[in-house]
């Protein structure tokens, strides 16, 4: 059977120097971190990606291993396996730069938690990474990369360094990709236990699946929490192995995140230009793209976020992505989860706590509004 490489996880990746931070960057020097890598489709090898796309410096990885997890930083006996790159067990990644390794015997199924353990021998300086992944990292001293578990390890809300999983799956496999904010990446969800939305559209897909880059904070137009994503686009979807589909939900940070720092928010006009322009280069690269409506949020606990213009350009958006004819297909993610009473802000039983984000039956609710006539796997 022919086969080739396609997504089976990524993680966006945002730098430690922005000026707004949801969480604080870090760094590393003499330890191993091993991260839980939730994976969206499985294949009979596996290649790592990993990046250092922020650094200031080379990063160098004296030893990366991968497993499966049984439990926690536990991973299971006998699939602990060993990565290299160019055929070496070491590599140093430049300033900007990323790395892909060799493919790796280890085969994996859609719905696995695979274990990455990166031994960081060297001063890393700020790090790489993905600042609000729902998920723990374990970090402790020395080289622990090979270790059956990491007791009294050091918990952390984040990934660093690893943007990706390709696997190697079935010629003509497909791949969507989720590109967008908070609502993607999962913040509102439980912790660790992938219940994000693009998780729980995956459990409905019966055939390929969705791979996530989402990023908290993210804009459609402007930088501030990773690139924006017009920015972004080329490295976030178009290079993607085996993207076919591409689902954007964006346009709340450029609607509420200004206010934090004291800024108007995007008119309606930018907006819509900045969604049909993502949809011209979706299209000029042979995919389809599926457009999510704009989220309630008149209910953020956070400052600055909840201003009159912000509301009415949502209200104004929102109504051009569902009637003009810019994307392949539109999935209501605002009357999914909003309060039929007070539609500018969530429904109480969707709502996470702070008004603005999706707890477990919200991002339920998100994934079931998606077509799935509208994806052909």
């Amino acid at each position: 059977m022919t086969q080739q490489w396609v997504a089976g996880f990524r993680s966006a990746v945002i730098s430690p120097y922005e000026r707004i931070r949801f969480s604080e960057p870090r760094g590393f020097h003499d330890q191993t971190v091993r991260q839980i890598l939730y994976m969206a489709g499985g294949g009979e090898r596996i290649r790592v990606r990993l990046s250092n796309r922020y650094g200031r410096a080379p990063l160098t990885v004296a030893e990366a291993r991968v497993a499966e997890r049984r439990t926690a930083d536990e991973i299971v006996a006998g699939t602990d396996t060993g990565v290299r790159f160019d055929g070496s067990a070491r590599v140093t990644v430049p300033a900007g730069g990323e790395a892909v390794s060799d493919p790796v015997e280890l085969p994996v199924r859609a719905g696995t938690d695979l274990v990455l353990s990166l031994y960081l021998p060297a001063e890393t300086g700020p790090a790489t990474y993905s600042h609000m992944p729902v998920e723990t990292a374990y970090v402790t001293g020395g080289n622990r990369a090979g270790a059956s578990a990491l007791p009294g390890a050091e918990q952390v809300e984040a990934r660093f360094y690893v943007t990706g999983i390709d696997v190697l799956a079935a010629e003509g496999t497909a791949v969507a990709v989720a590109f967008g904010d908070s609502w993607f990446e999962g913040v509102g969800t439980t912790l660790g236990a992938n219940r994000r939305s693009v998780d729980a559209l995956n459990r409905r897909l019966e055939r390929g699946w969705a791979v996530n880059q989402g990023i908290a904070g993210n804009r459609l137009l402007t930088d501030g929490v990773g690139e924006h994503a017009l920015a972004r686009f080329e490295r976030d979807v178009l290079s993607v192995p085996g993207a076919a589909h591409v689902l954007v939900n964006f346009g709340i940070n450029d609607l509420g995140l200004p206010g934090m720092i004291g800024l108007p928010p995007a008119t309606a006009g930018e907006l819509t230009a900045g969604f049909t322009d993502l949809a011209r280069r979706a299209h000029d690269a042979g995919l389809t793209i599926h457009a999510a409506t704009i989220g309630p949020f008149a209910g953020a606990v956070h400052p600055g976020h909840n201003t009159p213009e912000g509301l009415a350009a949502r209200r104004e958006v929102n109504e051009w992505i569902r009637t003009a004819d810019t994307f392949d297909s539109v999935f209501d993610v605002a009357r999914a989860v909003e309060d039929p009473a007070r539609p500018d802000r969530i429904r109480p039983e969707f709502d996470c706590g702070d008004g603005m984000h999706l707890n477990d039956a919200g991002a339920l609710a998100m994934a079931a509004a998606v077509d799935l006539g509208a994806l052909t796997f």
